[in-house]
Parts: C-alpha cells; structure tokens; sequence
C-alpha cells in the first residue's frame, strides 16, 4: 500500500522542474513511510520529459506519464486516475504553494476525516506573495462568477494545490465531461477551469470539503492570456453547471478503483 501519491502536472517546465522533483522526494520521505510522484507531462516541446526520466533512474518514487498536449485538466485527471496512494495530492510543478503546506492539509484528511482538502489564497491565515494587483483582481471577479453560478461558498477554487482521498479523488474524476477523458488535444496552451467542474462534483456527491489557508507565491508565466483563457474559463462553468441542470453528472457514488 502506498501512503501518498503526488500528482504533478508539467508543460515545458524544464527550467524548474529537476528542483521541484527534489524539494518533493526531500519532504516526501521524511514525512510518510511509502509515496510515489507521478509527473504528467503534457506533451512538452522542451527537455522536461527527458529531465523527469533521467531524474526518475536514481528517485524510484518518481514516475513519468507522457501525454498528448490536452492541457493541464487532462495531465491531472490522468495522474488522478492512475494514483495508487491511499492519499492523493495534486501540486504545480512551481510549487508556487510550498510542498510543507501538505502536513497542513493531510491534517485535516487523517484526523478530521475530510474527503478533499483544497488549497486557499482568501481568508485569514492565506498569504498572496509577489502577485500583481490586476491578477488578483481579475481572479477576484473569477470567483464571483464561480460562487454565483456553481459553488457558492468556495472563495478560491483556483489554487492549484489539493488533496484526496484515493476514493473520493477515483469517484470525482471518473465522472468528468468537460475535463475527462474526451478532451481533445490543442496546439497552444490553456488555463482552464478544471478545478471547478471538480470541486461541483465533489459537493454534489455530498463528499466533504475543506478549506485550508496556504502561503501562495507568484510565478510569471508568459502563458496566461487575460482575455482569451478569463472568457474560456468562464464559459467552461457554465458548461459545468449546463451540464448539472440537463442531467449529464450521474449521482450515485462509483467504487474505489
């Protein structure tokens, strides 16, 4: 039995991702008898692949998934489906969110018993770093469009650091439409609104959520395009919630895979 899997999302992240890797397998084994780290590349142009795999032959816990570029949604949903760990931690390979704040989150699963621990940059306790004030408010208005059509409560569902129980984490992504296994490969890159189509399935099976107030650093990327990704991810709840309302989310909980 595996205690922890950690999955790790990566796309042309060849610049960081060795120090990733190391600040993970450091922490990782001294905080848990047993884990495996499972780095989804999602079709990479650069070295990230190769650098995984020749840092994977002297670190047996960490294991490479290649995919087709599908975006960030699917390399998580597959690294998801593919976990063994009896907890499931889904982490950016910046780890903008530091893997410490996993002891925090594990907490509130092993002894408080949450089915899904999520990452938060809002409330008292969280701390934004670095970040520039049109990005946090752009998110800002992000939420509130989330809360209002889908996930009222939920005051960062964007932070991209979240943990599972194996159950909980195999019964939630099996169940994705928007995200799931028909997603269709593309040719640039996309920020998209997975977590909530997660996080509405979470609650509408009735698993138990929790939200934990994380120290979140800025990365800059070149990738993020404020109109077009915002406008993609705002159409994309409302698929989810489209989706809700004609009966496409079956309700009955799947077993354990």
């Amino acid at each position: 039995m595996i205690d922890y899997s950690i999955v790790i999302p990566a796309y042309n992240e060849e610049d960081k991702i060795t120090s990733s890797l190391t600040q993970v397998v450091n922490f990782m084994r001294g905080f848990c008898n047993s884990f495996e780290i499972l780095v989804v590349n999602d079709g990479s142009k650069d070295s990230t692949a190769e650098k995984v795999e020749e840092y994977s032959k002297s670190n047996i816990e960490v294991k490479l998934i290649n995919n087709p570029h599908k975006g960030k949604g699917f390399a998580v949903w597959t690294g998801m489906i593919k976990a063994e760990g009896e907890l499931i931690y889904m982490a950016d390979a910046d780890l903008s969110t530091s893997i410490d704040e996993l002891r925090k989150l594990s907490v509130w699963v092993t002894d408080q018993n949450y089915d899904l621990v999520i990452g938060s940059r809002e409330g008292v306790g969280a701390r934004r770093v670095g970040e520039p004030s049109y990005r946090h408010i752009m998110g800002r208005f992000f939420n509130y469009w989330v809360q209002f059509i889908a996930l009222p409560g939920i005051n960062d569902t964007q932070c991209g650091f979240k943990l599972f129980k194996k159950k909980a984490a195999k019964d939630i992504f099996g169940r994705l439409l928007v995200y799931g296994e028909g997603t269709k490969e593309i040719n640039t890159t996309y920020f998209g609104a997975w977590d909530v189509e997660v996080l509405y399935l979470a609650r509408k099976l009735g698993y138990t959520i929790k939200q934990v107030p994380v120290t979140w650093t800025y990365v800059k990327s070149k990738r993020f395009n404020p109109l077009k990704d915002a406008f993609k991810m705002a159409w994309d709840v409302t698929k989810v919630r489209l989706n809700d309302l004609r009966g496409k989310y079956k309700t009955a909980k799947t077993p354990c895979m």
